[in-house]
């Protein structure tokens, strides 16, 4: 498997040849699950995960211990158009409190033992507005998706990325809409708290920017260069470094559900790595997780983004492993089996 690219083309190449699970892996974690100190299917849904991950780590009994979390941030163009209740200076100012550790996310990190890491892309020079043509340069693009394959330690053994960047939901809403079709008022949401008019507004400026990169449908990464923000590219960068690393993956919210949406469409099961940490109070997000065949692992009405549903859900995993790797089995514990 090749471990660089140097081209977007290139990108595009690792992406159509992707590892698949270790279906050996999976038997044998089948057959462990099978034999622990419970009813069949007694744990539900944390069965199936634990199943899943490891057929991705390629161990049949694993451990998380070396969770990451990195939050890309980026600026957007479109911001112009009016479609955000807060300025373009507060992403720099996150960023900054993400160094500090002072976000929510640093704290969630904390809790669940994560790597916490911060990689801000170009803050000074946002993408072009969307709704006068694509977001980014093919140079600008493959600039993005690399920072994001650079930011994944090889080391991990779980992965949940995040996004900051104001305006961010109008260029997610305008990809799902440019993947998936529908109107634009079925994607938009009020983002960081836009009022009535500014909804509508949001929709008219997510319709001028799907006409204005007609030509980029329905290729998945075109879309993303098109109507993406480099925050959104490099969390798409990060998911495929992933996988050719067999690092299972949590996904956030709406917008980085956009992100790994892009590549499920340039290649499906792209995302077959990654689960779905949350369903976020975003009205369009569970939409565009059904479109990806994904089902959330929890509701908590959040609609923070930074990583914080994802990184959240980490707990969830995280329990799931405990249970599969740590419980006796039947024959360890002298426990009839029935």
């Amino acid at each position: 498997m090749q471990q660089e690219f140097a081209s977007v083309e290139a990108f595009s190449e690792i992406l159509q040849s992707l590892p698949d699970e270790d279906t050996a892996a999976r038997a044998a974690a089948e057959d462990r699950n099978g034999q622990l100190t419970k009813p069949p299917g007694a744990l539900g849904r944390l069965e199936d995960l634990a199943t899943w991950y490891c057929a991705w780590r390629g161990d049949p009994r694993p451990q998380i211990t070396a969770p990451q979390v990195v939050v890309f941030a980026g600026n957007h163009g479109v911001t112009a158009q009016g479609i955000s209740a807060f300025p373009a200076e507060v992403t720099a100012q996150m960023v900054l409190n993400f160094e500090a550790g002072g976000a929510a996310i640093n704290q969630l990190a904390k809790a669940f033992g994560a790597q916490m890491d911060v990689r801000a892309l170009s803050l000074d020079h946002p993408t072009q507005d969307i709704t006068q043509g694509p977001a980014m340069s093919e140079a600008e693009f493959f600039d993005a998706l690399k920072a994001g394959w650079d930011a994944v330690d090889k080391k991990a053994d779980l992965l949940v990325v995040g996004e900051m960047g104001i305006g961010n939901t109008t260029s997610a809403a305008a990809i799902a809409l440019a993947l998936f079709k529908g109107d634009a008022a079925d994607w938009v949401g009020r983002g960081t708290g836009v009022d009535d008019a500014g909804l509508v507004r949001k929709a008219e400026v997510v319709t001028r920017a799907v006409e204005a990169n007609a030509t980029s449908q329905p290729d998945g990464l075109e879309v993303l260069r098109c109507l993406g923000g480099r925050e959104i590219a490099a969390m798409a960068g990060a998911m495929v470094r992933a996988r050719t690393l067999r690092i299972p993956m949590i996904l956030d919210g709406f917008i980085c559900t956009a992100a790994a949406a892009c590549l499920e469409v340039a290649r499906k099961g792209a995302t077959d790595h990654i689960v779905a940490g949350h369903v976020s109070a975003e009205d369009a997000h569970s939409k565009l997780l059904e479109n990806i065949n994904k089902t959330p692992l929890l509701a908590m009405g959040m609609r923070l983004g930074e990583a914080s549903g994802g990184a959240l859900a980490m707990g969830i995993l995280k329990a799931a492993l405990a249970c599969h790797s740590g419980m006796a089995t039947f024959a360890e514990a002298g426990v009839s089996d029935g």
